[in-house]
């Protein structure tokens, strides 16, 4: 059985690149899209979007995020708080995600209105089907 930590996370998650994503309209309605991922070594998500996407308006209004990452037999779902990283922070988060996305991933740079959300990981849970039993782990994030 494999030990899920924060590192065995962080290869998870850098082993994959997209996710759905979930948040709320102002109203409490529910919106979720996959999106592609890419993720920095400090445990931050990062995925593009146009600034008029609803998932846009979403978070801007509430940052709290949810994700569900991996398809089949392991899955990860996550957590966090989401922002619009500017300046270096947006310079360094645009960085990791040109390296997952080397094919289009800068070209969308020069999309009218694109912009990049960080997010924050707070909470993590990974659930593995494989075997006769399920193997379901709360991730310490603590550190």
């Amino acid at each position: 059985m494999r030990r899920m930590d924060r590192e065995a996370l962080l290869a998870f998650l850098k082993a994959h690149d997209h996710g759905v994503q979930a948040s709320l309209h102002d109203d409490g309605r529910p919106q979720a899209a996959v999106v592609g991922l890419a993720v920095t070594d400090e445990l931050e998500l990062v995925f593009d979007t146009l600034g008029d996407t609803r998932k846009a308006a979403n978070l801007r209004q509430d940052p709290r995020i949810a994700l569900v990452v991996g398809w089949d037999h392991e899955t990860v779902q996550l957590e966090g708080v989401a922002d619009e990283p500017q300046g270096e922070e947006l310079e360094r988060v645009r960085a990791a995600y040109f390296r997952a996305f080397p094919e289009g991933g800068p070209e969308r740079a020069g999309w009218p209105g694109i912009t990049w959300f960080r997010v924050k990981v707070r909470w993590a849970r990974y659930s593995d089907f494989r075997g006769a039993a399920p193997v379901i782990e709360v991730v310490d994030l603590s550190r």
